[in-house]
């Protein structure tokens, strides 16, 4: 039986991984991109498609070579003890703009941010593999999957909530506080990746293939669950995505700036730590609700449908900081579905592990979490680009000049308020729709 340390320690991993560093990449990197470190949005939108293109390859390939890991540590735990320091380094090297030229500027920021997605790659993977053989008890992959998503949640609302307030201590420049801020949270995301690696067990000795094979491969596109499951995340990701990527923007030009409501400061980040301290609640609420309902498949679609519901609601409500709280409020009620769903899916890929392993007489719990990580990776940064690639549309241009001052120019205010907030609002609504038809088709019924 996995005791509480553990449970505390595998929370660690992602409190680390999605509390931090995914959660400012997904949140500050659109508007630091283009607003602080001075890309354009073609730049910003090619930087995070050929990022994910990368990430088709080197994903499945984590996974297979994790699962033929064997070492002291074990089979998953060593890539995550050794990949703590340059996952916490190369994230904060992101977060420092160099004093170049365009050109310059580029190359350091493609350069950075594939070496960012490898190594968040090859800790990711394996710590999702983890799940897989830390414990056969069904029940306590659901605890682990919720302390998981207890523990990146409650990182995600200290860094979101923190965020302004650090800015505002560091002082400068903007470039200046977004370079203190990234050693700061590299160094704690780095200490909670090793915690992670260094207090959690491997119990369960994955089934290996003799030797390396394509066959693994083959089946996973022969795996309907795990077909479903990879679309659902990847679905569940462009949710996520759409309105992280966008929020930044939609304060900075549909509400004006910071609102400040009796000595709070509401930038960005504070609005959506609303959302992390809601998930943080229901992510530990969600295996009660799931028991109750009768099943993860129930479970998700009811949190989805709340999902819906809320997001078209959004739309409604006037680009006015008057509304503040209303927003808030829907911000809220929006994250109680997620966070009932988000444990759900990493609970469900142990699932098509064990499905798989029971079909094809060989492990490849690495290989079917990696898809859980590329989705999330997919998902975040393809709906991140195209958040760039629409705003460009609607009419807004960003760049560096000659001397690497960012210029940011709108053609058309009206056209691009209307595309964030339908960013913020519709266009999560429609994926989330989607993912309730994909739901609908799951066949493993746990």
């Amino acid at each position: 039986m996995a005791q509480l340390r553990e449970k505390i320690g595998y929370a660690l991993g992602d409190a680390a991984a999605g509390g931090i560093t995914w959660k400012v990449m997904s949140i500050a990197f659109p508007l630091f991109f283009t607003n602080v470190f001075g890309l354009t949005v073609a730049d910003t939108a090619t930087l995070m498609l050929i990022a994910r293109m990368f990430d088709v390859v080197t994903d499945p390939l984590m996974g297979t070579l994790a699962d033929r890991t064997q070492s002291r540590w074990g089979t998953y735990r060593p890539w995550i003890i050794f990949g703590a320091i340059p996952f916490g380094l190369i994230f904060a090297l992101l977060l420092y703009t160099p004093e170049f030229g365009p050109v310059g500027k580029r190359i350091w920021a493609y350069t950075l941010y594939l070496l960012m997605m490898v190594v968040y790659t090859a800790v990711n993977v394996p710590y999702g593999s983890l799940l897989g053989v830390m414990t056969n008890d069904d029940n306590e992959k659901n605890q682990f999957s919720s302390y998981r998503m207890v523990g990146a949640y409650a990182m995600g609302f200290i860094t979101l909530l923190s965020f302004p307030y650090l800015q505002k201590l560091v002082g400068g420049t903007d470039q200046h506080q977004y370079a203190v801020l990234g050693a700061f949270f590299g160094v704690l995301a780095a200490a909670g990746t090793l915690a992670c690696g260094l207090l959690t067990k491997e119990r369960l000795k994955p089934v290996r293939a003799e030797k390396f094979s394509l066959k693994p491969f083959g089946d996973l596109f022969r795996n309907r669950p795990w077909i479903i499951l990879t679309l659902i995340g990847i679905c569940m990701n462009f949710f996520n995505g759409f309105r992280y990527a966008v929020a930044g923007y939609m304060f900075e030009y549909c509400m004006h700036g910071d609102v400040t409501v009796s000595g709070l400061i509401i930038n960005y980040t504070v609005f959506m730590t609303f959302g992390e301290l809601t998930c943080m609640v229901f992510g530990g609420v969600s295996p009660i609700f799931t028991k109750w309902v009768g099943s993860k498949r129930k479970a998700f679609l009811w949190a989805a449908a709340i999902c819906v519901a809320t997001s078209v609601l959004f739309f409604f409500v006037p680009m006015d900081a008057a509304y503040i709280w209303l927003m808030v409020a829907i911000v809220i009620v929006t994250s109680i579905g997620i966070g009932i769903y988000s444990p759900l899916l990493w609970s469900m890929y142990a699932d098509v592990s064990d499905y798989a392993t029971e079909k094809n007489g060989t492990s490849s719990t690495g290989l079917i979490f990696s898809s859980g990580t590329m989705a999330q990776k997919f998902g975040t940064a393809i709906s991140g680009s195209l958040v760039a690639l629409l705003l460009g549309i609607a009419g807004f241009i960003s760049g560096t000049d000659a001397d690497g001052q960012t210029i940011i120019t709108i053609t058309d205010a009206d056209s691009v308020n209307k595309m964030i907030w339908a960013l913020f609002s519709i266009f999560p609504a429609i994926i989330a729709g989607i993912m309730m038809g994909l739901l609908y088709l799951y066949p493993i019924k746990k």
